[in-house]
């Protein structure tokens, strides 16, 4: 009879299942394990904005390709080079990046916004009505900023995308998130929300504010004033009462978001909701 194998003690230390549950990543991915990761992923967030003392949320969205004046004027002049070398499709590339640089007075607009918001409720290290985006570049980072150069605390909560999208410089460090599911993202956008300002953006934006909208209209969420900045963009991207002459919505649902179109204006209906 053959003599069994020595035993490998290094092996044995090395197998997959002798990891500890917690220290073995592999294990944590699997498909079965979803419902776990989305609870240690609310759970992560939600314990940590405990410990900042994170109390309330001003919620700012907005595209990421909104440009500060100086990088969409650049933007813009190299467009135009390309179209004055006949390139392939510069014309349409022209009109786009002269569009950008025409939305470049949103990311003034975005950081004036943070920086009001900050300066007027973060006192004596309270985080109430504390400025939140989803910690990317554009009008997340134009919010972001404003309450960075007003000495104050603001959150990002980044989420893990295909082009991996880097989280923003202004955020403080310690409330810069990063997510893996869209949903549970969400959630913490809105649980302590006070107020919502949808900047314009593309897909992700329409996403974010649509669902805040059908949460609102099916009381799912608490009463908070959803305000779209830039009427005459929102205006082109959804025509609300289109819906409601088709029946599609309630006369009564064009109530549950107002058109702003200045920081101060944004901030004064705020208050005001809040008074």
């Amino acid at each position: 009879m053959a003599e069994p194998p020595k035993p490998d003690l290094e092996k044995l230390l090395a197998s997959p299942s002798y990891r500890k549950a917690r220290d073995d990543p592999d294990f944590l991915a699997r498909e079965d394990l979803r419902g776990l990761r989305l609870q240690l992923e609310y759970l992560k967030v939600e314990k940590l904005l405990d410990e900042q003392g994170v109390h309330s949320m001003i919620v700012v969205f907005g595209g990421t390709q909104i440009l500060p004046h100086d990088a969409a004027l650049a933007r813009m002049e190299r467009a135009n080079a390309a179209m004055a070398s006949g390139a392939a499709k510069s014309a349409r590339e022209a009109s786009i990046a002269g569009r950008v640089l025409a939305k470049s007075r949103y990311y003034d607009q975005a950081r004036e916004l943070g920086r009001i918001v900050s300066s007027a409720c973060q006192n004596d290290g309270l985080c109430d009505y504390m400025i939140v985006t989803g910690g990317g570049p554009g009008i997340m980072e134009a919010a972001n900023r404003g309450a960075y150069e007003a000495g104050a605390k603001s959150a990002g909560f980044n989420i893990t995308l295909p082009d991996e999208q880097l989280p923003n410089p202004y955020i403080t460090p310690e409330l810069c998130f990063q997510f893996h599911y869209f949903a549970v993202r969400k959630m913490h956008f809105l649980l302590r929300a006070k107020a919502l300002v949808c900047f314009p953006g593309g897909l992700g934006t329409l996403d974010e504010l649509l669902d805040a909208l059908t949460l609102r209209q099916t009381n799912k969420m608490q009463n908070i004033p959803i305000l779209l900045f830039g009427k005459d963009y929102w205006d082109k991207v959804v025509d609300f009462q289109f819906l409601a002459d088709e029946g599609a919505i309630r006369d009564e649902h064009l109530k549950l978001f107002e058109y702003v179109d200045s920081p101060t204006e944004a901030w004064e209906r705020i208050q005001a909701f809040h008074a």
